[in-house]
């Protein structure tokens, strides 16, 4: 009796694996979802302008106004104001790298 109705369940999950697996619809394949044609030229890249890309100056404004608070500081944040003066300095350069490219 246990052999039995070990096989009736052991029948239903996989009947009802099957079942499941067929009514369950695939998921899009995104690669080709997002191909481009062969055929296709690009866009032209658009030039820089303040307004395309206002988180980077938003954050070189804010670099430098915290690069000044750095260099006119009454004290030397536990030795590690040079540093950071050295970070910012180059965390505005290379932002300041970026904008150019983009043009």
């Amino acid at each position: 009796m246990k052999v039995k109705t070990l096989g009736v369940v052991v029948l239903t999950a996989l009947i009802l694996a099957v079942v499941f697996s067929v009514s369950v619809p695939a998921a899009p394949n995104a690669r080709n979802a997002t191909a481009v044609p062969a055929a296709a030229t690009p866009a032209p890249v658009p030039t820089a302008t303040p307004a395309d890309h206002p988180e980077i100056h938003d954050a070189l404004a804010s670099l430098r106004h915290a690069r000044e608070h750095l260099e006119h500081a009454a004290h030397d944040f536990g030795g590690h104001r040079v540093d950071a003066l050295r970070a910012t300095d180059e965390a505005i350069h290379q932002l300041e790298i970026c904008l150019k490219f983009d043009r």
